[in-house]
């Protein structure tokens, strides 16, 4: 093991790769700039070993990490996402779907609250949520004059956030089985108790609703949302932008809708199968032991197969074009498959370099001299780690087996504590550049990644502040009197930032 092993050095790959793509706005080379420094690190400078550990380390080589059942399931999800949402795009459906949602949503404040509840709706897993929501609400945001870059926010803030308070969702599947069996505590019950204490899942919907109701935008957005108004709806070109095609027929409704009901119906029943709901299991208990990814793939797949055949069968396009689609809809997924498979080949270069066990080490030094600024502390830490690794699931399978074994004896730290390293992981994940939820809402929306990255943060570190605040509370006043200070300062600070924020734009005008 390298003597730089959990240590501070274990965080300088992902803080080196988040700064050059900040300063660059080039993600490719600053991601892989992060994964060299981080094998450099590992081996100690040896160039070979460094080679063998970013392309063929079983934990975190390049090589690993595409062939991982978990990472390929993914890639595979999305490939055939975007092929459905080419093809969709190529019969004139998704237009067509357009035209008529355009018909009952004609301001932008609908299109924008449209996709929030469409959002808020598509609750079973993250990803799923991103490439659906973005596929059927392009073409009625673009008609309503909404950037990119505020579409890819409105998704990325109705994903993570959503998913971390749903029973049913493949998050609550993976904080159920962080929690250790062996201290006897029931990690789906917790999971429920810890709904209405996770303060950033509803400080960034409140956000959500503040911003667009109020007409509110600050920070980069303000440049993008005013673009858009003039026209331009991407002020940063993705070089994917979809075209129309002369083969195609007049699109129908009900060819952009059969198919996503089929992949939405598919995909949670799938979840239903995979964990035994039909073989006797309850419910919850079969949310919580589902195969989410197999889940998913086969949804796809099956909804890949059922246009195949509708489209046939109405003779929407021929045979010749649907086929072509299957390329080019890779061809389109190709920018953010590169930037997921870097990203988790970096989050494996800090595994490598023991940034669990550094921030293991950071929590327990923190926990005899500050308890009651531990939720605070705990929050800040989550924040950092999900930040810098991209991964909001890996941050609470690290943390979670921690809290419960520092505050097994204290019930209510227990449950705030939980609850801030719920929201840090969160947070970070809807921060961090090279987050997987983050670069699948900038690809659904058809968006610039580190546009969306730039005009997102301001309002994600908006929200951020106030959880912060919220937990600060809940760790002073200690006990019931906490946990009511943390939930009430949520809905508080976000009238008070409103408030701010409205003056500020009277000030601007005049």
């Amino acid at each position: 093991m390298p003597e730089l092993y959990a240590t501070v050095f274990s965080i300088i790959p992902p803080v080196l790769a988040i700064v050059l793509a900040l300063i660059t706005k080039e993600v490719y080379s600053s991601l892989l700039a992060g994964i060299i420094v981080g094998a450099l690190l590992y081996a100690k400078g040896n160039i070979i070993l460094a080679l063998q550990t970013m392309l063929y380390d079983e934990n975190g080589g390049l090589v690993s990490n595409v062939a991982s059942r978990g990472h390929a399931g993914v890639l595979i999800f999305c490939g055939m996402l975007f092929m459905l949402v080419y093809i969709l795009n190529r019969s004139n459906s998704a237009e067509a779907f357009g035209i008529w949602a355009g018909k009952h949503i004609k301001t932008r404040i609908g299109a924008q609250i449209a996709t929030v509840f469409l959002g808020m709706l598509i609750f079973v897993d993250d990803g799923f949520n991103c490439m659906t929501v973005g596929s059927v609400m392009r073409p009625i945001t673009d008609r309503q004059k909404v950037s990119r870059a505020k579409l890819a926010y409105i998704i990325d803030s109705t994903a993570a956030p959503i998913c971390i308070i749903a029973p049913i969702s493949s998050w609550a599947a993976a904080v159920t089985t962080s929690v250790p069996e062996e201290m006897g505590i029931n990690g789906f019950k917790m999971f429920i108790r810890l709904i209405p204490l996770n303060l950033y899942a509803f400080a960034a919907l409140a956000m959500l609703f503040l911003l667009v109701f109020l007409r509110l935008d600050f920070g980069p957005m303000k440049k993008y949302e005013k673009n858009a108004l003039e026209g331009d709806l991407f002020t940063v070109p993705t070089g994917n932008e979809e075209s129309s095609y002369a083969d195609a027929k007049e699109g129908r409704v009900s060819n952009t809708v059969l198919p996503l009901l089929v992949l939405i119906i598919c995909s949670i029943s799938g979840m239903l199968y995979t964990g035994g709901f039909f073989a006797g299991a309850g419910l919850m208990e079969a949310f919580a032991d589902c195969d989410a990814v197999q889940a998913l793939v086969t949804g796809a797949f099956t909804a890949l197969v059922f246009t195949f055949v509708l489209y046939m069968l109405r003779r929407v396009i021929s045979f010749r074009s649907f086929m072509e689609c299957i390329p080019n809809g890779l061809k389109t997924m190709c920018g953010p498959m590169i930037i997921l498979i870097l990203s988790w080949n970096l989050s494996g270069m800090t595994q490598l370099l023991g940034i669990a066990s550094y921030i293991h080490d950071l929590v327990e030094a923190s926990a005899a001299s500050f308890q009651m600024f531990l939720p605070f502390i705990i929050f800040l830490i989550s924040v950092g780690l999900s930040f810098a690794s991209g991964t909001s699931w890996g941050t609470f399978t690290i943390l979670i087996p921690i809290i419960c074994a520092v505050f097994q004896n204290n019930e209510t730290l227990l449950m705030v504590s939980m609850a801030a390293c719920l929201s840090g992981s969160v947070c970070g994940d809807h921060c961090s550049p090279i987050s997987d939820t983050t670069i699948m809402s900038s690809a659904g929306a058809g968006c610039d990644h580190l546009s969306h990255v730039i005009t997102q943060l301001p309002y994600a570190l908006s929200s951020a502040g106030i959880c912060a605040v919220g937990f600060l509370f809940s760790g002073i006043l200690g006990a019931r009197l906490g946990l009511a200070a943390a939930i009430a300062v949520t809905p508080v600070m976000l009238i008070l930032e409103a408030a701010v924020m409205s003056g500020i734009k009277r000030h601007m005008h005049e």
